[in-house]
């Protein structure tokens, strides 16, 4: 598609290095490091998600681990001027990302579940023969 993906994570938690290698099969440009300054610095796009998931039984330790990683406005200023911030929800405010970053001008969140909204419209519709 035509840009670079930085992935930013503890070791622990690394992307699967399987799916990174058939990534770079197909001439995608994906990078991973332990850095999220790095991941982050002039990035047009910061994405985060939740830090824990359900069925997760490591919480205390996720949250312990991905620490250094939460977005905030000081990450923020590392992206590139007009960059913007998503996040799937729901957010888990004060873990991830902080209030400030969501509710900023640059997240776009709120936009991003509208659309979501639309897209599932789509699926029933599929499902129930309204569109082909």
């Amino acid at each position: 598609m035509g840009f670079e993906l930085k992935i930013a994570c503890p070791a622990v938690y690394h992307a699967d290095l399987h799916d990174l290698a058939r990534a770079e099969g197909l001439q995608g440009r994906v990078s991973m490091t332990t850095d999220p300054k790095a991941a982050v610095s002039g990035a047009d796009v910061v994405v985060a998600d939740t830090w824990v998931s359900m069925g997760d039984t490591d919480h205390d330790q996720r949250l312990a681990a991905l620490e250094p990683y939460q977005v905030d406005d000081r990450l923020m200023d590392l992206a590139a001027a007009n960059g913007v911030f998503l996040h799937c929800l729901p957010a888990h405010r004060g873990e991830e990302v902080t209030d400030a970053v969501l509710d900023g001008p640059r997240s776009l969140v709120w936009d991003e579940a509208e659309n979501r909204i639309h897209a599932q419209k789509s699926v029933l519709a599929w499902c129930f023969g309204a569109i082909g």
